[in-house]
């Protein structure tokens, strides 16, 4: 084998191990306490709490990015923990849960029902599971704070989002 040829097949390795030691999935944020839809329901009607749905997927590079640069921040972790039951869905997951109506889904099909086509996708719900609002995308810290004061404030009961952010920007 020729050098550059040599130097060529060296290079490919590292780059196939470097990409096998990342992570290839975003899981939830570290930190959080997320717990499955179904459980999150129960937690929600109990603590009288809204619901957090955060909706990833294997692989999702956006959802790694949100993660380590929003969810990394103090006041948005003390602010989600306090005020929300969080929940975290695989939007291409078989593992499956239960609906309020005793229904048997899959997180992928709980996906489809919310249309988490493109992740990370939140969706923030009342605590009988009634949607709020919700959006697709890499967010910032500004930006999960900011939809917090929405949903905690009940800025929602007198406007919709796309308001609110225009009038807070």
């Amino acid at each position: 084998m020729n050098s550059n040829l040599r130097s060529l097949a060296c290079g490919l390795i590292l780059c196939l191990a470097a990409g096998l030691a990342s992570p290839l999935q975003a899981d939830p944020p570290e930190h959080y306490p997320f717990v499955a839809f179904d459980e999150g329901l129960k937690r929600a009607r109990t603590e009288s709490k809204p619901l957090f749905l955060y909706f990833g997927r294997f692989g999702c590079a956006w959802c790694d990015i949100t993660n380590q640069l929003a969810f990394s921040d103090p006041e948005v972790r003390k602010r989600y923990t306090a005020h929300y039951v969080l929940v975290y869905a695989d939007a291409e997951s078989g593992s499956r849960l239960s609906l309020p109506s005793g229904e048997r889904i899959t997180e992928m099909e709980l996906g489809a029902r919310f249309n988490a086509f493109a992740t990370p996708l939140f969706a923030f719900l009342e605590k009988d599971g009634a949607l709020i609002f919700k959006i697709a995308g890499r967010q910032t810290a500004k930006d999960l704070v900011a939809f917090d004061r929405f949903v905690h404030d009940g800025i929602y009961k007198k406007k919709d989002i796309r308001q609110y952010l225009s009038e807070i920007q």
